[in-house]
């Protein structure tokens, strides 16, 4: 199991309400990504926008934000993304009752 985090700078000009349209404007997109497990959308202290996502594998995780979805999203937005990929080996999940471990390869 992968996180990945794609992150950039919040572009000039964009406030909550702003964030929250482009936010809602990316669901049937990502709706239609089988492969994507779960998203979540965050906005840091430090003035950056933060796509939290759950994918079975890297594979997966890079396929989906592939050179052609960051053209697209630096038309969108004007903003460069970065990303960051992480091992999730264990989830402790309070809502569910459930502790779930993950192999690590």
């Amino acid at each position: 199991m992968i996180v990945e985090m794609a992150s950039f700078e919040i572009p000039e000009g964009f406030g909550a309400e702003e964030l929250i349209a482009d936010a809602r404007s990316t669901v049937e997109h990502w709706s239609a990504n089988k492969h994507r497990i779960r998203k979540h959308f965050l906005r840091s202290e430090d003035g950056r926008v933060v796509g939290l996502y759950l994918w079975p594998d890297r594979a997966a995780a890079r396929a989906a934000h592939d050179q052609e979805w960051i053209a697209r999203f630096r038309k969108r937005t004007g903003a460069k993304p970065s990303f960051a990929y992480f091992d999730l080996f264990m989830t402790i999940d309070n809502t569910a009752g459930e502790v779930r471990e993950y192999p690590l390869d």
